[in-house]
């Protein structure tokens, strides 16, 4: 009897899953422009293919995307079906439908949930860290730790970000003396953890002390970060594939955890000792503890998660931000003198860091800052460029949640990770025109501001071009904008300010220039000088430069050795 309904109900069900299975990939999100699906894999082996086609296999998914979206002739929405391994992802291409994802509305005051694929970065940032906690939760963490970043109060830190930054100069120098090429991206890590550190703990973490200086923690995370760079095979595999490698993140994460609750034990007990009112250290650790009587487990663990957050996200967006930025002025002459007349006139034609930097510690330096305009429209045109990351969101089945293009079509999106996926929005050619993919910072001139206050409705245009303010989003837009963005532009524009009249770098290896017979760059036709091969971007977390940005450095003709 048993054999007789085993042979009937094995079809049976074997007809039942094909069936589900069919209506789920062929039909669920069958109004989604895409490519052609498997049955079986979805878009995996589409992925696959790219990948493997690919020169640089090891490229940010964020590039496969853009050959994907050409592709299928720019939809503002299409979609990458990655199940079984990961959700179904819809990947959002365009301002208006990433403003209606990204916005407050009534069902979602404080716009649509972060993805759940986030928490596979728990071990980086903790799980209840900032970038992944939703709704009234994220809201309470969001409100203790706003004072320490607030305008007033990031400009009083510029003493910090100065010294730190000198550091930075002496190594630069030491490289220009040798002429021996470096790693340009490690020195900028280096120099915005130490930055970081100090402004969120008030703590030196000596990352660019090198060598023996450098503690344990700075090891134990570059090794954490390390562990997720799409250049190991195994970071491509879904987690349960890769046991030793969650293992050995628990266990990196658990030790960085533990270091980090040491020093806010460390840090609440002193501030307890010394009361409120004489504690010296204004950190965003100590204002977001200052109402705090009793430092509970649970309040340490989401205080551990929220320094983890910062740390991160402080020191990689203003990293990566520095280091296109060089590379990209090192090969377009034109924006390189403006920079550099700019700074003249701002400070003066003395090059000399000292110079620049008692001048940003006296009473005029926040105005000072706000006068590099055309140095500001050069950062936001690399954040539009090269933006670090882009912002997954979710909505779960059945929860109805929808957008409308600009045709006014109904767009169903439950169900799936919705990526607002920032390289392909802030590179529109709808809204930037045929210059969509080109360096150019005079786009932004009449309005080069990169401040919180970019953050604006949506229903208005700013700027000299008209470019609609969802169209730059580097931050993201919305109540989830990044807590760290007046941080971020205050640091690029003193880094800047000191260093771009200082040293003139060159290029080695991957995307190093072009030259003539005569051993000279070659300038093109939009003013950029030629090169043998155009570098493009890696995921290690986040999108970062393929080689660190090689580079070599000799100080300008106007420019002296530091004594």
């Amino acid at each position: 009897m048993l054999g007789r309904l085993l042979l009937v109900g094995i079809p049976l069900l074997a007809v039942y899953i094909y069936h589900r299975l069919r209506t789920y990939r062929f039909s669920k999100y069958a109004h989604l422009p895409q490519l052609k699906s498997s049955l079986v894999w979805g878009h995996l082996k589409v992925l696959h293919q790219y990948i493997r086609a690919s020169l640089h296999p090891d490229q940010s998914a964020d590039e496969i995307f853009a050959q994907m979206c050409h592709e299928l002739s720019n939809p503002p929405v299409f979609l990458v079906d990655l199940w079984p391994v990961s959700y179904p992802m819809a990947i959002v291409t365009n301002h208006a439908v990433a403003e209606q994802i990204s916005r407050s509305t009534k069902t979602h005051p404080w716009s649509l949930a972060k993805s759940p694929t986030m928490s596979a970065f728990s071990y980086l940032v903790g799980p209840k860290s900032l970038i992944t906690k939703n709704g009234a939760e994220w809201k309470t963490f969001r409100k203790r730790f706003n004072p320490g970043f607030a305008p007033h109060h990031i400009i009083s830190l510029l003493p910090c970000i100065i010294d730190k930054t000198m550091v930075f100069l002496r190594h630069l120098d030491s490289y220009a003396a040798t002429g021996e090429s470096f790693e340009f991206m490690e020195l900028t890590i280096n120099l915005t953890f130490d930055i970081i550190g100090a402004v969120v703990m008030d703590e030196d973490f000596e990352a660019q002390g090198g060598g023996d200086r450098k503690g344990e923690f700075i090891e134990l995370y570059v090794e954490l970060i390390q562990s997720y760079s799409m250049q190991d095979e195994e970071a491509r595999l879904p987690w349960w594939l890769t046991p030793r490698k969650i293992m050995r993140r628990r266990r990196l994460g658990s030790r960085i955890d533990e270091i980090l609750g040491g020093m806010i034990r460390r840090q609440f007990a002193e501030r307890k000792r010394l009361g409120d009112g004489k504690a010296k250290s204004r950190s965003v650790l100590s204002l977001g503890l200052q109402d705090v009587d009793e430092l509970s487990n649970d309040l340490l663990s989401v205080t551990v998660d929220q320094i983890k957050t910062f740390l991160f996200a402080g020191h990689d967006t203003t990293s990566i931000l520095l280091t296109w930025i060089f590379y990209e002025l090192s090969r377009t002459p034109r924006a390189l003198k403006a920079v550099r007349d700019e700074l003249d006139e701002v400070f003066g034609t003395d090059p000399d860091p000292k110079v620049v930097s008692d001048k940003l510690l006296s009473a005029d330096g926040e105005e000072l800052l706000s006068r590099m305009s055309y140095t500001s429209a050069v950062i936001k045109e690399m954040l539009r460029l090269r933006p670090p990351a882009g912002s997954a969101r979710y909505s779960p089945p059945g929860s109805g949640f929808s957008v409308t293009d600009d045709k006014g079509n109904v767009i169903p999106l439950d169900g799936a990770v919705i990526y607002l996926c920032h390289p392909l929005i802030q590179t529109d050619q709808s809204v930037y025109g045929e210059t969509a993919d080109e360096f150019m910072p005079e786009r932004w001139l009449g309005n080069s501001d990169t401040s919180e206050r970019t953050n604006v409705d949506a229903n208005g245009h700013d700027g000299a071009a008209k470019i609609p303010p969802g169209a730059w989003r580097p931050f993201e837009r919305g109540p989830r904008n990044c807590i760290g963005q007046e941080l971020a532009n205050i640091e690029a524009r003193v880094i800047i300010a000191m260093i771009a009249r200082r040293y003139d770098f060159t290029k080695v290896g991957l995307g190093e220039l072009a030259l003539d017979e005569k051993g000279r760059p070659i300038l093109d036709e939009k003013g950029r000088y030629k090169v043998k091969d155009e570098l493009y971007c890696i995921r290690q977390v986040t999108s970062k430069p393929a080689d660190g940005i090689r580079m070599k450095v000799k100080l300008t003709d106007q420019a002296a050795p530091l004594g």
